[in-house]
């Protein structure tokens, strides 16, 4: 068997087999590297924040996977919902009209947030109360711990809501 000689033919097969084979292993891998998220996005997929440092009547933009995220600390002449808020004081919602995706301002004499484009309007709850907004701001996966609030995670605030179907 040893001394059994390759065809140059059955030598080409190989060759080519061999080459395919590469290919193949060439064309998984950019398929890989293609589908694994870029390092800048990993490292946006949690976001902590202190609640704390938010005062009554102030909202602060906490940047969560490139997009907007409104803390608003709520004081008592705000409208008041316990379900859409985070630990009774806070609405925490994504900075994105629910009509086309423009980032609403916050118009603190009225003390709800009105949308440059359409006119939209939503209230310290975020609750769509004028305008074309299909439904209310959405309301990021987020996990309390402590005076920190973790965007991306979902604990169980959170998971309340969604059983609620205050969430998307």
């Amino acid at each position: 068997m040893a001394d059994e000689k390759v065809s140059r033919r059955d030598f080409l097969l190989y060759a080519m087999g061999a080459w395919a084979a590469v290919g193949v292993g060439g064309v998984l891998y950019a398929m890989y590297k293609t589908w694994e998220p870029l390092p800048e996005v990993k490292a946006q997929a949690t976001v902590s924040f202190d609640l704390s440092t938010v005062e009554p009547g102030q909202i602060k933009v906490v940047s969560w996977r490139g997009k907007p995220v409104f803390v608003l600390r709520k004081t008592p002449d705000m409208a008041q919902c316990k379900e859409r808020s985070v630990k009774d004081e806070y609405t925490v919602v994504l900075g994105i009209c629910t009509h086309l995706g423009c980032i609403p301002n916050w118009e603190a004499d009225k003390k709800i947030w009105h949308c440059p484009c359409h006119g939209g309007e939503y209230d310290a709850c975020g609750k769509n109360i004028f305008g074309p907004p299909p439904r209310p701001l959405d309301v990021p996966p987020f996990k309390i711990e402590g005076t920190t609030i973790v965007l991306g995670e979902e604990g169980n605030e959170y998971k309340q809501m969604k059983e609620k179907g205050l969430t998307v």
